[in-house]
This record gives C-alpha cells, sequence and structure tokens, in this order.
C-alpha cells in the first residue's frame, strides 16, 4: 500500500513476439521515480541458459533478478523445460514467505514457448504468439498484435515499432529500446 504522499517508481514495457520461427523479446530503458525519469537506458530484457532463452522483467530490479537466478537453477534442474521451470519458480514464488514478497513480473520464452509468471502463482502461456507486461504493456501488445495481422514484418522488427508506439503513448516508457531474437 501507498500513501498518497508516498513516491512510486514506474517503469517499463516488455513485449513478446513468437513469428515466422523466431522469437523476439524488448524492453525500454526507463525507469521513473515519482514525477521523475532516474534512468533512460536501463537494461531489462536478458538472454540465458545457452543463448536458448530470453526473459524480461517488469517491477523491482532486485527482485527481478533473484528471480531470474531461481528461473536459471530451475532451468538447469529440468534440462532446459521452459513450461516445468516456469511452473516450478511460480510455486516457488507464491508459496515461500520470503519470495511471496517480490515485487516483479517476468516474461520468459524460447522459439516454441512464452510465459508470463508472477508471484500470484500465475503461469500464463497466451493464446497468440504476443504477451506484454509493464506500465505500456498493453499499448506495445495492441500494437504488435495489429502488426502481427496486418503486416509484414519479422518478430524482431514487430517489437521494435511497438515498442516505439508504446513509448509514445506512456509515459514511463521511452524509445531506449532493447530487442534480443532467437
Amino acid at each position: 500500500m501507498n500513501s498518497a504522499n508516498q513516491e512510486v517508481f514506474r517503469s517499463t514495457t516488455i513485449l513478446a513476439v513468437r513469428h515466422k520461427g523466431k522469437a523476439a523479446l524488448g524492453g525500454d530503458g526507463q525507469v521513473t521515480f515519482g514525477h521523475s525519469i532516474l534512468k533512460a537506458r536501463a537494461r531489462k530484457i536478458r538472454t540465458i541458459y545457452n543463448d536458448k532463452i530470453l526473459t524480461g522483467f517488469a517491477g523491482a530490479t532486485a527482485d527481478a533478478f533473484t528471480l531470474f537466478e531461481k528461473f536459471e537453477r530451475g532451468l538447469e534442474q529440468y534440462s532446459g523445460n521452459l513450461g516445468r521451470a516456469a511452473v516450478e519458480l511460480a510455486k516457488e514464488w507464491r508459496t515461500d514467505r520470503y519470495l511471496r514478497r517480490l515485487e516483479a513480473q517476468l516474461i520468459v520464452m524460447d522459439k516454441d514457448s512464452m510465459f508470463l509468471i508472477s508471484g500470484t502463482g500465475d503461469v500464463i502461456e497466451p493464446d497468440k504468439n504476443v504477451i506484454a507486461i509493464g506500465s505500456g504493456g498493453p499499448y506495445a501488445m495492441s500494437a504488435a498484435s495489429a502488426l502481427l495481422e496486418h503486416s509484414k514484418l519479422n518478430a524482431r522488427e514487430i517489437v521494435t515499432e511497438s515498442l516505439k508506439i508504446a513509448g509514445q503513448i506512456c509515459i514511463y516508457t521511452n524509445s531506449e529500446l532493447t530487442v534480443e531474437e532467437i
């Protein structure tokens, strides 16, 4: 709970798209505290597990890195099985007293699957090949859905253009983009 006078960190648009045999994940770099931009080039996207899996986060950075470490251990434990590692992380996140307090959301993906993982125990695999999180997530997801349906762009281009559109609408999203593709 935040009081009316307490400053709040707001940041990020993270977007994942699978299209034409490729998987792309991108995010903007803005970190906002209250009414001020603290950082413009934060990197919220990582490639892990021998460059076969993309991960991105929205929320508290330290919390996200704790979750990334646990997720990577799960990938090692389950021989790179993305779905199994995602479910096990969500179960631990929801049931562990310390982890329950972490404030972040993750998107994890490979060429075949993508999941949104949250601290409430959610592991969501979207019906379509697009998912987004963060303050500009709905804008980026809408743009990506339209571009998937009505353009000839590849996955990386769709992510890039959709994040640019979100950055024009969401005041917590900028145009300093990081986009990775597998």
